[in-house]
């Protein structure tokens, strides 16, 4: 098979397991507490990382203060931080609405660097940012019009989901204050190895081992840490090792589709109108934010 043809599978693939991470966080949601959760996501996946770095050989990146205090706070931020405002908004959103604004990821990424660094946006990017929060608004003026929060209307959840994705957005404008790059291995080992360090002195308060045992939402975090976590990971650098970078960044497109299909065939969610408007504003800002990067950087080539 084409190499290429490869790479696509692998980053469609990759995206669609982040796309179930918000279908299967809401049966975590129903039976664990978020940072247990989280303790347990990385307490399954820090280990494999570990196999996977010897395996390759890999080893522990040397970093100074300033760098490690920076990936530390990627840590909490963008692990820990992301895990837990995502799961604990699940309690309250749909995972369709929490799909949509999953995929305002790169939208938000641009606005969160324009605000903290400063940084001057195309008009490509502007133009994601206002469809990405379109998209967002869709699903929240539709939120605000139902009187079931528990059926997956709750605008308290879609503000939790939506702070789970500027979480992620630090963690993106954090790596590239590193003075030392560090490889996307060891990083990802890093990630979960202080994420579990971060995470389970909270987590030790929620005092999960007194409640009663949900194997759905054990077998939900057992999943998050092996098919999103340590697969995705795998799958994504594969694929991204074999096409161009705005290739790479057009499957992010993925997250919101899937996440909506999936919570329509596994959750048996209703897909509403003002959902698929907002799945329609973030497949434009995805397209919007990628190929302005992209001919931004052949402009200055």
């Amino acid at each position: 098979m084409n190499s290429r043809y490869v790479g696509y599978i692998c980053c469609a693939l990759a995206m669609i397991g982040v796309g179930s991470t918000v279908v299967v966080s809401k049966s975590i949601a129903a039976g664990l507490p978020p940072f247990s959760a989280t303790a347990l996501r990385f307490a399954i996946a820090f280990p494999l990382f570990v196999l996977v770095m010897r395996w390759r050989g890999v080893r522990w990146p040397r970093l100074d203060r300033r760098d490690t205090a920076l990936v530390i706070a990627q840590a909490a931020a963008g692990s820990v931080g992301y895990t837990v405002l995502l799961i604990s908004g699940m309690k309250f959103a749909s995972a369709g609405d929490a799909g949509v604004i999953a995929g305002t990821l790169p939208a938000v990424s641009a606005m969160v660097a324009m605000l903290a660094l400063g940084e001057r946006p195309s008009p490509a990017l502007l133009g994601a940012i206002v469809l990405a929060t379109a998209g967002v608004l869709a699903c929240t003026v539709y939120a605000g019009d139902n009187a079931a929060p528990h059926a997956g209307g709750s605008i308290v959840g879609n503000l939790l989901v939506f702070a789970a994705i500027v979480c992620e957005a630090l963690f993106i404008l954090l790596n590239r204050k590193l003075r030392t790059p560090v490889a996307p291995l060891p990083l990802s080992a890093l990630m979960c190895g202080i994420g579990f360090a971060v995470s389970i002195v909270p987590a030790c308060f929620e005092r999960a081992w007194n409640m009663p045992i949900d194997a759905a939402a054990l077998g939900g975090v057992l999943y998050y840490a092996l098919v999103p976590t340590v697969a995705g990971f795998v799958l994504w650098y594969e694929g991204a090792a074999r096409v161009s970078g705005a290739e790479a960044g057009l499957m992010t497109a993925l997250v919101p589709v899937s996440a909506l299909a999936l919570a329509a065939l596994l959750l048996r969610e209703p897909v509403s109108a003002a959902q698929l408007t907002g799945v329609a504003c973030v497949l434009g800002a995805v397209m919007l934010a990628t190929f302005g990067q992209s001919l931004g950087a052949r402009k200055m080539a």
